[in-house]
């Protein structure tokens, strides 16, 4: 988690830009938004984009994919960002850290991991047991896919340390493609790449990782304290955007919503778009609302002390409010 802290906070001192102040030609209020990752995981997101529902809150939203949570946090701690969106296990490190312009999280997208094991072969009957032994790639240590992942093999009485090999060298998003040449046993990976890696025959989706971890605040939207404070109808327009996607995928189907967010995607040919929504829905993927309950931050302290990445709890009171997605809601 050191690391973590430290690279986010040196990086804040790298770039002094301010964006999300005045407005774009059109009229509306630039925004930047940077994203963990571009996923079909976080349709509701793209569903607000191509059915302009932040235009029509009079946002101008740029939309950026950081790569990892831990350069979200960077640009946003930096300036180069007004709205990050990531695993909240960023805010928590960034506030432990001693940052005091730390970021708060005022809505949650997903309630369940995004993630899945991949296998060499099919398995019918897979047990988590299976892994023992066994050498899997693995993600970045002290991000929500590692945690999620290594909180199931405990669940399990499996030691995430001792019963099985955990390679986390490979970089986030290039472990399908070492997955294919190298002498794992399994990888665990977003959509698109376990869908891609089944369509290939190189792989087979074994066990849904948000279906084994249940529900788990996975990933929420955030801003500095400071801009929040100085923005706050922003932060309500935005998130009034993201709870309209929101309604959207949760009363539609998976070829609807497919075909709203194929645009987003377009070297995923449509056919497996609505497959990897279908995927997600049929595992509770997303909330009803984008209120980040106590609760369910609660258990992410959880994951992050058993993790060993959590020296200290920290106030949901200060890295939660839930005024904006209250309101979105209504």
């Amino acid at each position: 988690m050191k690391k973590i802290i430290c690279g986010i906070l040196a990086g804040g001192l790298c770039l002094a830009s301010l964006t999300g102040c005045g407005k774009a030609e059109s009229g509306n209020t630039p925004v930047t938004l940077n994203e963990v990752a571009h996923s079909i995981f976080y349709a509701p997101q793209y569903v607000a984009i191509e059915e302009g529902y932040f235009e029509a809150e009079g946002i101008d939203l740029t939309l950026v994919n950081g790569g990892g949570a831990d350069k979200v946090m960077t640009a946003m701690v930096s300036g180069e960002a007004d709205i990050g969106f990531m695993g909240s296990e960023a805010s928590i490190y960034t506030y432990a850290g001693g940052e005091e312009d730390y970021a708060v999280n005022f809505a949650q997208l997903t309630q369940r991991a995004g993630n899945f094991l991949v296998g060499r072969e099919p398995e019918e009957d897979f047990q988590w047991e299976n892994l023992i032994g066994t050498k899997v790639l693995g993600g970045r240590a002290g991000g929500m896919p590692q945690m999620v992942f290594e909180y199931i093999l405990k669940k399990h009485g499996i030691d995430p340390k001792t019963d099985l090999t955990i390679d986390q060298s490979i970089n986030f998003g290039l472990t399908a493609a070492a997955f294919t040449s190298d002498d794992s046993d399994y990888t665990v990976e977003f959509e698109p790449f376990a869908t891609s890696l089944e369509l290939e025959g190189n792989g087979y989706v074994v066990a849904s990782l948000g279906e084994e971890s249940g529900y788990v605040p996975y990933t929420a939207y955030c801003a500095k304290k400071s801009y929040m404070e100085e923005n706050p109808e922003i932060i309500q327009k935005f998130t009034n955007a993201i709870q309209k996607g929101m309604d959207y995928v949760n009363s539609h189907t998976a070829e609807e919503i497919a075909e709203v967010i194929h645009p987003q995607f377009k070297e995923t040919p449509i056919e497996n778009v609505v497959k990897i929504v279908e995927r997600y829905k049929a595992q509770d993927t997303w909330k009803q609302d984008l209120v980040f309950e106590k609760e369910s931050f609660d258990l992410l302290q959880n994951i992050l002390e058993e993790a060993g990445e959590l020296p200290a709890r920290v106030p949901y009171e200060d890295l939660v409010t839930t005024e904006f997605a209250v309101k979105a809601a209504e």
